[in-house]
């Protein structure tokens, strides 16, 4: 794999949830969903971008409600972390299947079934063309895996963090809701927090600002608006970023 330098993006983090390997439950894996998040991948990955992945475990654990039931707080997260390790290997298999080496980096340590995470060893297995999804969470309870996307996007120097979603992009209130809630296609840190906009937590958008970190958030579930995005087509979902300003679409 050689880098396409015209492209916007060199090095991308994908931040996919847990619930994205599921149907429409929610819960569980689907193999039919796993082999559509790597075909995206693959997309991405043939443009000749360096790709990392940072993926939930909601699908098949969630700490904060079980600690809501009185389950200590600690232990809950830890089982969330060791979800996202199960998430990865099943993703890890699914890509693999399509041809591209691909490694589990986890911050938990389980030495016989995924690689602790060690930045500078991630980083050379995406320079060498491989994929690497980081699992585990940040290896700490309290913090959400948006905050470890944030985290591992600075450490490993990612260009953009691609938040997937089921909506195409930052809206000014819920178009579920609203049917005249507008669509940005660009919005500056400070705008996200000046409207009260809802990207990631607190913890992770800061850390994405205090970084400049872009972030692109978008439609997962249109096949193409990831490669579309990663090329710079401003029409698919909405860029996160310094600039100042916004240039809003047309109202749905």
């Amino acid at each position: 794999m050689t880098a396409n330098d015209q492209l916007p993006y060199h090095r991308v983090l994908l931040k996919l949830s847990g619930e994205a390997l599921a149907r429409e439950s929610g819960m569980g894996i689907d193999p039919e969903m796993t082999a559509y998040i790597a075909q995206r991948v693959q997309e991405v990955f043939q443009l000749g971008m360096q790709v990392a992945i940072v993926i939930g475990g909601g699908n098949l654990w969630r700490g904060e409600p079980a600690a809501k039931l009185g389950m200590d707080r600690s232990t809950a997260d830890h089982m969330g972390m060791i979800a996202t390790v199960m998430n990865g290997l099943a993703l890890q298999d699914a890509i693999e299947r399509l041809g591209i080496v691909t490694r589990v980096q986890t911050a938990v340590e389980m030495n016989s079934v995924a690689e602790p995470y060690i930045r500078l060893r991630a980083i050379r297995h995406m320079e060498k063309g491989r994929v690497v999804i980081l699992s585990g969470g940040i290896g700490n309870p309290y913090f959400t895996t948006d905050s470890a996307a944030a985290l591992r996007a600075s450490e490993i120097h990612a260009d953009v963090i691609v938040k997937a979603t089921k909506v195409d992009g930052v809206y000014s209130a819920d178009p579920l809701e609203n049917p005249d809630a507008t669509r940005f296609n660009q919005l500056s840190y400070q705008d996200v927090l000046d409207q009260q906009l809802r990207v990631m937590d607190t913890t992770a958008f800061t850390l994405c600002q205090e970084n400049a970190m872009p972030i692109i958030v978008l439609n997962f579930w249109n096949p193409h608006d990831l490669v579309k995005a990663l090329q710079g087509e401003q029409s698919v979902g909405t860029l996160i970023s310094e600039l100042p300003g916004r240039q809003p679409s047309l109202p749905l």
